[in-house]
């Protein structure tokens, strides 16, 4: 039986790893600190029944790694502190501590040595050069290249992804571990927190029904490449075993959608077709960012959501939050501190 830490197991993307993990009869240990307005849900609102045996610590990972040195077969690095895109521009600081977070994690494999650490980075370290109005195409793995010239990333996230990607690299060659990397591009899921703009799009639009115009923040011909939550964490399962040791995956699905065609499903799918214009006094970020899907081909990995599904089912998850449905609680073995 395999055994994994997941640090920010709490998270968004962490706790459907998790989930990922118990379903394929994987022993879990997650560390989560819990950071208000980070989205992280305590376990005992995750809709899970594990094969495997699971542990939840309620800790901030450094205070794990410090006492904790026993090797685990997988180490999955989501902790993170993440914010929504208004946050990220204005209190461009937030992020620091990413990358004191990272630095203990990596020196702390570096002394025990699991099995494999599977880095959470992000599309955010792709250089905003290939992301302008005038400039833009899909964005592949090899554009980040630490032999070469790098560009720059998005803000002070995507360099603290960058740089977490580069301690990677050394932890590969100077120190002999195994280790890959995945960077994600728009994830969204029914849990996801309204400080994303999947989410709180589809709220905005409910709520404003009937309405002859509706608005999306920037131009609203900004593009993102948009991919359910599960796919993410089967593409890492699926894959986390197979890639070369130091490589980056995408996690995408090389389509590209504007936020105003983003818009216009979610209006189709609620029952009306308003005009979907932009405001331009809201932050719009990188014009285009979509991800080359021709490395996840290579591996069979290809997204089982589409979306139009994607949103069916965030509109379902919100309906059901105005009308008080029962949370769904954890069953199976765990621990709480």
């Amino acid at each position: 039986m395999s055994r994994a830490l997941v640090t920010g197991g709490a998270g968004f993307a962490g706790r459907h790893l998790c989930l990922k993990l118990l379903s394929e009869g994987v022993d879990v240990v997650c560390v989560d600190s819990l950071v208000a307005d980070t989205g992280a849900l305590h376990p005992d609102r995750w809709p899970i029944s594990p094969k495997g045996a699971f542990s939840f610590l309620h800790e901030d990972c450094r205070q794990f790694f410090n006492r904790f040195q026993a090797r685990f077969d997988y180490v999955f690095h989501f902790a993170a502190i993440v914010g929504g895109r208004i946050k990220l521009e204005t209190e461009a600081l937030y992020v620091a501590e990413d990358l004191a977070i990272d630095a203990a994690m990596w020196q702390w494999a570096a002394k025990t040595r699991p099995g494999c650490v599977a880095y959470l980075s992000s599309s955010a370290a792709y250089p905003l050069s290939l992301q302008q109005a005038e400039v833009h195409q899909k964005l592949s793995e090899d554009m980040i290249d630490f032999s070469k010239a790098l560009g720059v990333p998005d803000l002070s996230y995507g360099w603290a992804k960058l740089t977490g990607e580069y301690l990677m690299k050394l932890y590969v060659e100077r120190y002999g571990g195994r280790a890959v990397a995945y960077r994600p591009f728009s994830g969204y899921g029914e849990d996801q927190d309204l400080a994303y703009p999947f989410p709180a799009i589809c709220k905005r639009l409910m709520e404003a029904e009937g309405a002859e115009e509706v608005f999306v923040w920037g131009s609203g011909h900004q593009c993102r490449d948009f991919i359910h939550i599960s796919d993410c964490a089967d593409f890492i399962w699926r894959s986390v075993d197979r890639l070369p040791n130091g490589a980056s995956l995408n996690l995408s699905t090389g389509i590209a959608t504007s936020f105003i065609d983003f818009a216009g499903i979610v209006c189709r799918q609620i029952g009306w077709c308003p005009m979907i214009s932009g405001m331009t006094d809201k932050p719009e970020g990188a014009f285009f960012r979509c991800g080359d899907t021709a490395l996840q081909s290579s591996f069979g990995l290809s997204p089982a959501i589409d979306l139009t599904e994607g949103v069916n089912r965030v509109l379902d998850h919100l309906r059901c939050g105005e009308k008080d449905c029962p949370p769904r609680r954890l069953t199976g073995a765990w621990a709480g501190k």
